[in-house]
């Protein structure tokens, strides 16, 4: 398994309940396919960058985890098909095994 980093933010509208269960859904989704979520950090609110959706925050989540590269297709794809989150990337740890 290799190491990996998912940074995703939310609408700031969104409320700790549905932020909860999206990151129960990844959590799940990494873990059933045999990887381990190692940190999630959540950073709160931050000002973004340029405008989004008609956002201009957004709630920030970090999450080190490990799993196999084949699954992080399938991790990205429930990512893109979920509403609540509004952007995500996903970027292999070459300092971490």
């Amino acid at each position: 398994m290799k190491a990996y980093e998912l940074l995703y933010f939310v609408a700031p509208t969104l409320d700790e309940d549905a932020r909860a269960n999206v990151q129960s859904r990844i959590a799940s989704t990494i873990t059933d396919a045999k990887g381990a979520v190692d940190n999630v950090d959540d950073w709160g609110k931050r000002k973004l960058a340029f405008e989004i959706n008609g956002l201009t925050e957004g709630n920030y989540i970090l999450v080190d985890f490990h799993a196999n590269p084949e699954d992080v297709a399938e991790l990205d794809r429930v990512l893109r098909i979920n509403d609540a989150v509004v952007r995500h990337m996903i970027v292999r740890r070459s300092d971490r095994n």
